[in-house]
């Protein structure tokens, strides 16, 4: 599995002007801790979509929490975006099953 973590853009005033990310490239299922405090899901990026592919979120800093959303991978193989602007209360876990994943996690 490969993960790379960016840092948040701030401003000149230390405010906040763009999302942190993670990118997550892994030939296998995995789990991925992104985040362990409260804060806010901006979007998923599936770069390479794979049909049998599926993508759980959730709100908790395991695999266990609440679930944000489950998603079956889109088909056809072009990149997209799904926003979602969610807060979570706990932390975010992305959990990648059935199949390799190419997905970029941006948050605050």
């Amino acid at each position: 599995m490969t993960q790379i973590q960016g840092q948040m853009t701030r401003d000149a005033n230390g405010v906040p002007s763009g999302w942190d990310y993670v990118a997550i490239s892994a030939a296998a299922p995995t789990t991925t801790v992104v985040k362990t405090v409260p804060g806010i899901l901006h979007s998923i990026v599936f770069n390479k979509p794979v049909s049998t592919g599926v993508v759980t979120i959730y709100d908790a800093i395991t695999a266990t929490g609440t679930p944000i959303a489950t998603i079956t991978s889109p088909t056809g193989g072009v990149p997209l975006t799904l926003v979602y602007d969610a807060s979570f209360t706990v932390g975010l876990t992305i959990v990648t099953s059935t199949a390799a994943q190419d997905i970029t996690v941006n948050y605050i």
